[in-house]
């Protein structure tokens, strides 16, 4: 398959006059085209830059990034306004950032059109009728409830036909049941019109109903979740887990090594096996095992 997204040592570093502060520091990514997946982290761990940065928000300092044909290390200011609006679809958690409060929802997803001059007026509608709000695109986007207007907001992300959508915390600030309906809008799209679709999100919630998962620490990425088996989707549905495959047995933590050959082991992997200021290391010619110290003595 053909990498809709390749990042290798990606590096963001903003700087102010007294103050540097280095976002992303050598991260690695492969989306392929077609994929929906999800990337996790705590605040601050560099996920919202990393998602600024494939939206062409944010430069990057340093590194390979890659989307589609585009270089963006080495776009031009003038290439990167033709990357915004033909390649890439971007949603917000919040919608002040998407939406025009005083015009329709189907004026709010002409906008975007009207800013490249081609407006399909039947191809808004349509992607109206895929977010389930067929019976609403006249009303003004203050009269649609917080769901309501994540659903047009992810119809204006489409209305220039990206290859890639990039959201936000997309279900962050609405409840379970329309955060499932967006999930569910996601998807459907994802299947029938093959769009690539990468969401940040804090919620572990969301790790069946993707592809993959990506947990990104400290601006690396540190731990990739493995695909869901595609005999396990109803048709139709939603990736089921086995219940027995708790997420953490199913992934692949990736240690980083500085230059002195110190391991930086993930806090809540040490806190598990209750290890403090020592650990006792194993090297069997295959593998290093860390475990907790042997009792001394009896």
């Amino acid at each position: 398959m053909t990498a809709m997204i390749d990042c290798e040592g990606l590096v963001k570093i903003y700087k102010t006059d007294d103050l540097e502060v280095v976002a992303l520091q050598g991260l690695n990514l492969k989306v392929e085209e077609g994929e929906m997946m999800a990337i996790i982290g705590n605040s601050g761990s560099g996920k919202s830059t990393l998602l600024n940065t494939l939206g062409g928000l944010d430069r990057p300092s340093a590194g390979q990034v890659k989307v589609g044909p585009w270089d963006l290390l080495k776009i031009t200011e003038e290439e990167l306004v033709r990357y915004k609006r033909e390649t890439v679809g971007f949603i917000w958690q919040n919608n002040a950032r998407n939406l025009l409060p005083y015009l329709s929802a189907l004026e709010n997803v002409e906008m975007p059109m009207m800013l490249s001059g081609k407006v399909d007026r039947t191809y808004a509608k349509q992607l109206l009728e895929w977010v389930g709000l067929e019976d609403r695109m006249h009303n003004k986007l203050y009269q649609l409830s917080g769901g309501e207007q994540q659903r047009v907001a992810i119809a204006i992300s489409l209305s220039n036909r990206p290859m890639l959508l990039l959201a936000d915390e997309p279900t962050g600030s609405v409840d379970t049941a329309t955060s499932d309906l967006i999930m569910s809008i996601f998807r459907r799209l994802n299947r029938e019109i093959g769009i690539t679709i990468v969401i940040v999100t804090h919620d572990l919630t969301l790790a069946g109903k993707v592809d993959r998962v990506v947990a990104i620490r400290d601006g690396l990425t540190s731990t990739e979740f493995i695909k869901r088996n595609p005999n396990m989707i109803p048709d139709g549905g939603e990736a089921v887990l086995p219940a027995a495959a708790g997420l953490q047995a199913v992934h692949e933590a990736f240690v980083v090594v500085d230059r002195a050959g110190r391991l930086q082991v993930p806090k809540e992997y040490l806190s598990a096996l209750n290890i403090k200021d020592k650990a006792t290391m194993e090297f069997d010619g295959e593998r290093i095992i860390i475990t907790s110290p042997k009792s001394m003595g009896g």
